[in-house]
């Protein structure tokens, strides 16, 4: 299915994918995810999600060329970004800041916010 969105997306789109658990991140990373969603996951799980991809990402990058005497010749790393969402309220985002994913979703924001009364009345002249 992600070979089938590679094939079909616009320039410029990312094909993120959503995971719950290890196993379907390895299975992400493999059929070339360019971004990941961890889905219900605790903080430590997130962690060790953020380390799993940043480790895949730096295996494919090339190794650097020996140059005499360039100490300082910088490798460039894919970037996969990485979000978090799903259990994730304004008393726990900090430990999910904490854990290096790139984007926190805050569901609670949206779908436990107090709704307000609100009328508007619109005179012609």
């Amino acid at each position: 299915m992600i070979s089938k969105a590679l094939e079909k997306r616009h320039k410029g789109q990312r094909i993120q994918v959503e995971v719950r658990n290890a196993r379907e991140l390895e299975e992400a990373l493999k059929c070339g995810a360019e971004a990941i969603l961890l889905d219900n996951m605790t903080p430590d799980q997130v962690k060790q999600s953020v380390e799993r991809i940043k480790q895949e990402t730096a295996a494919e990058a090339p190794a650097p060329e020996a140059t005499p005497g360039d100490a300082t010749q910088e490798v460039e790393h894919r970037w996969i970004p990485t979000e978090a969402s799903g259990g994730i309220v304004l008393e726990n985002i900090r430990s999910y800041a904490e854990t290096g994913v790139d984007f926190i979703s805050v569901g609670a924001l949206t779908h436990s916010a107090k709704a307000a009364d609100i009328s508007m009345t619109i005179l012609a002249e």
